[in-house]
């Protein structure tokens, strides 16, 4: 059952999928109608779950539950995982690969493997005031405070010197 985002608890479970690329503005209608449909029909050991989700930057996808009173089953996570996968494959999209780096550059998020990021760090094209996105995040909190970081506060901070 999908609720507005700003009703979902803070300490709600949640999942960032970051794509290796920006979406199509016909994508995002696209992947919105498809992940809307998913989570009218969500459920957890036959009970509706009380979710929403968000398209950040045209990049990230962002489904949040609440799982504060009932515990999601494993079914209720392997569908969601059955989702992104299909939508990888109909956009030839990555969705669920969070070693790789998304980074804000001026205004513009950017996607690079984890060996790209390191040579952007070496030739100085990444600084210690760098905004990285924490992609490992699990609850709704930390979407506000522990998403958008900087670098340093990150694994990452440990490659620049």
């Amino acid at each position: 059952m999908i609720v507005g985002f700003s009703t979902i608890p803070e300490e709600a479970k949640i999942w960032v999928f970051p794509s290796n690329r920006k979406f199509y503005p016909q994508e995002v209608d696209e992947i919105s109608k498809k992940i809307e449909t998913f989570l009218q029909n969500w459920k957890s050991d036959r009970n509706d779950v009380e979710c929403s989700f968000l398209i950040k930057h045209d990049r990230f996808i962002i489904i949040a539950a609440d799982d504060t009173e009932h515990a999601l089953s494993l079914d209720t996570h392997d569908a969601l995982t059955t989702l992104i996968l299909e939508l990888e494959k109909q956009y030839n999209i990555v969705l669920m690969d969070k070693i790789n780096v998304c980074y804000k550059q001026g205004d513009f998020v950017q996607y690079k493997d984890l060996i790209e990021f390191k040579k952007l760090i070496k030739s100085k094209a990444v600084s210690d005031k760098t905004i990285v996105f924490n992609n490992m995040i699990t609850v709704k909190e930390e979407l506000r405070y522990n998403w958008e970081i900087n670098i340093m506060e990150s694994w990452l901070g440990r490659l620049v010197k």
